[in-house]
């Protein structure tokens, strides 16, 4: 196996650990027996844990991240922001669903994640609500209003995508992502402006 075949492997594997067992059940002995090859094959490839962990942290923010800013583009001219926004959110949700390794460690922070960890969450969480707060005003101005706190707004939306988040990756065979969308049509539907 090539060395980058092999790190892609191991990194793998240690992600499999964290979504079954959380950041505690993550070492060198677990990823080499997950991946069913031997502690010098993880070495031979990683200085030890933490750069294991560090390179696995660094390509899971980038794919996550990714995805996220895939649903959410900062061109909205021309397009109905209602329209937009419900695409977006099925988006998402599809997103999550069809790849629930990215996201359970990501919705489901688990005792013992670590601090660094922890901190690039907050990190891309800020940075996935100020893009959406900046989204909601330029839907909100297109559509005339209505006239509604768009920080605090963000804030909101990403507590309730969270939420609705967990529920994809812990139960995903009782979460109906057409019925999510059709909430939030109704939803934009009832904030005309002047309301």
């Amino acid at each position: 196996m090539s060395p980058q075949d092999r790190r892609r492997q191991l990194l793998d594997a240690a992600l499999n650990i964290i979504a079954r067992d959380g950041y505690a059940g993550v070492s060198i002995d677990s990823i080499a027996r997950e991946a069913g090859v031997t502690r010098p094959v993880v070495y031979g490839i990683f200085d030890g844990l933490s750069s294991l962990l560090y390179a696995l942290l660094d390509r899971q923010e980038r794919r996550a991240l990714r995805q996220l800013m895939e649903a959410m583009p900062t061109d909205l001219s021309g397009a109905n922001p209602d329209v937009f926004i419900a695409g977006a959110v099925r988006h998402l949700a599809e997103t999550v669903a069809g790849d629930p390794l990215t996201w359970r460690p990501i919705l489901l922070g688990r005792e013992g994640t670590p601090d660094a960890v922890r901190e690039r969450i907050a990190r891309d969480r800020e940075l996935v609500r100020s893009r959406l707060a900046s989204m909601l005003e330029t839907g909100l101005a297109f559509r005339g209003g209505p006239a509604i706190d768009t920080e605090i707004t963000s804030h909101a939306l990403i507590g309730i995508g969270e939420y609705f988040g967990r529920l994809i990756v812990q139960e995903p065979e009782s979460f109906d992502i057409d019925r999510l969308v059709r909430a939030v049509e109704s939803l934009l539907a009832a904030l005309k402006p002047g309301l």
